[in-house]
């Protein structure tokens, strides 16, 4: 008997040591009985130093934390879960009962399959997407700032502000009202919020709510079903809240709505749900609002023209882009993008003089962005000469102050050579630049010279500024 039981246990120990698994087993106390020959690799002690060991106290030492036997000691099923040894591996381990006759747990066997490697990997693997999240998110940042929309420059403090802003927002699906003066860009950058999205793929309708007439505007804004009403086509129409599903809808002069829209609006807005006139059919609709107005809608909501929950709704995210004369140090490069533009357009190569320039600085420019490039574009057209001057400009005396040089003529009655008139022509422009840069770098950036050369040319005509370097 005593032979067969020594026999039966060599073949045990065979095979726990030639099964490839880790196995431990232990009685019903939690005192290791077995375990597998090379235990000290998956735990940093050798098997016979196991052997007599209690799970509890392994456990304490953080041989391997937490114990599967002790799990399932408690709960009296098999238990799996991952583990961590004191030689810092993960391993996946996997605890059985054994029981005896009286359905008692007499032993514990324990699986453990080595998996460091593979959770090594998978953190690696998640490491890496995790980067490359962010390198998508600085790259999408990077094109945002490079891509900047063709009519729009971003050279003035007040505009950089306004368009890194953009940026940040574009990125969400917040609601945007922009505010700001008649022909400042507001649609420029409600695209510009548009293509920063997620929802680029997919339209941007845009409606303007000046243009479209009351009667009108429920059914081309919520679309109608056949027979709706007199007139209606025969196939229905889908309104524009639909064609905007997955987009982005953009509301120009969002002021104009009628009350009555203002309250089916919101019920949109809140429900995110559609029904065409003379229907019943409930449609959902999924679309990023982007609102424009030259109003003030808090005073028109006091004045009772405007829903208050509405007005609410709309400013989750106020974008305000200020007035071209509030940033005149965008003139000289609007001027230049214009003039490149319709010069294509027409294939023409006409330029601008100085003194031309000098009075953009000077008119207040009552229609903003829209009036500029207008003007550029009818001056490009309507003009023979290649130069426009000074004197073409529509702008009357009562509008710009009088400029220093308005022909060739000033220029020789000012200065007796070439050399003089030059010298005059650069001292105005750096005088002028000292007025309206706020460092010797702005001015270097925009007149295009080096800082150094700036700085040598103020102190060479005493032109003085506070300024920073």
């Amino acid at each position: 008997m005593k032979e067969q039981l020594k026999q039966l246990e060599l073949e045990i120990e065979g095979i726990i040591n030639g099964s490839g698994e880790n196995i431990i087993v232990t009685n019903k106390e939690g005192i290791i009985l077995r375990a597998v020959k090379n235990s000290e690799e998956m735990y940093g002690i050798t098997s016979e130093e196991l052997v007599g060991k209690s799970v509890r106290k392994l456990e304490k030492e953080k041989i391997f934390n937490p114990s599967v036997t002790l799990r399932v000691l408690e709960q009296k099923v098999p238990v799996t879960f991952m583990q961590k040894t004191g030689t810092g591996k993960s391993i996946m381990t996997r605890g059985i009962p054994i029981f005896d006759e009286q359905n008692e747990i007499c032993f514990v066997i324990s699986f453990s399959h080595d998996r460091t490697e593979i959770e090594n990997l998978k953190n690696e693997y998640e490491k890496l997407q995790l980067k490359m999240k962010q390198y998508k998110t600085e790259i999408a940042q990077l094109r945002n700032k490079e891509s900047k929309p063709g009519a729009v420059v971003i050279n003035s403090k007040t505009m950089q502000t306004v368009w890194e802003l953009v940026n940040k927002v574009a990125r969400s699906d917040a609601t945007v009202v922009l505010q700001g003066e008649s022909g400042v860009g507001k649609t420029v950058f409600a695209k510009a919020l548009h293509e920063g999205s997620e929802r680029k793929s997919q339209p941007l309708i845009e409606v303007n709510c000046g243009a479209i007439p009351e009667s009108l505007f429920e059914s081309e804004m919520f679309g109608y079903e056949p027979g709706a009403f007199t007139g209606a086509a025969s196939k229905g129409k889908i309104g524009l809240i639909e064609l905007a599903d997955e987009g982005t809808l953009f509301l120009d002069e969002v002021g104009e709505l009628p009350l009555s829209i203002q309250v089916k609006l919101l019920k949109v807005l809140q429900e995110k749900k559609v029904t065409r006139m003379g229907g019943n059919q409930i449609r959902k609709v999924d679309f990023r609002l982007v609102a424009a107005t030259n109003r003030d809608l808090r005073a028109m909501v006091q004045e009772g023209k405007f829903r208050d929950d509405l007005y609410y709704r709309l400013h989750v995210v106020p974008i305000a882009i200020p007035p071209l004369r509030s940033r005149k140090e965008d003139i000289h490069q609007l001027t230049e993008a214009f003039l490149a533009k319709f010069n294509k357009k027409y294939k023409t190569d006409k330029t601008i003089s100085p003194a031309a320039v000098e009075a953009f600085w000077q008119y207040d420019w009552p229609g903003n962005v829209r009036e500029l490039e207008n003007l550029i574009e009818r001056l490009v057209v309507t003009l023979e000469k290649e130069t426009i001057l000074h004197e073409h400009l529509p702008f009357g005396t009562q509008d710009i102050k009088k400029l220093p040089y308005d022909s060739i003529q000033s220029f020789q009655e000012k200065a007796g050579s070439l050399k003089e008139a030059l010298e005059e022509v650069e001292k105005s422009w750096l005088s002028h630049a000292c007025k309206q840069c706020h460092s010797t770098y702005e001015i270097a950036e925009y007149l295009g010279l080096s800082q150094p050369t700036v700085v040598r040319r103020l102190k060479k005509y005493a032109i003085h500024s506070k300024m920073n370097q």
